[in-house]
């Protein structure tokens, strides 16, 4: 069974986390994203595959 609001919750803080930086520093995002724009997809599949890994293993030690 699918706990939705916990789903729900999880998707909000998401988009939260995600409003921080271009709110605090657009003009920082805007020179973060200028260097994301030359990485390479290889680099930046790297960077998603850790991100995805440190996001599953903390995700494990919050649930135990």
């Amino acid at each position: 069974m699918i706990a939705w609001q916990e789903l729900l919750a999880a998707l909000a803080l998401v988009l939260v986390f995600e409003g921080i930086m271009p709110f605090v520093n657009p003009g920082g995002l805007r020179r973060m994203l200028a260097v994301i724009d030359g990485l390479t997809d290889r680099q930046l599949r790297m960077f998603g595959v850790v991100s995805m890994a440190a996001g599953l293993t903390l995700l494990y030690f919050v649930k135990q």
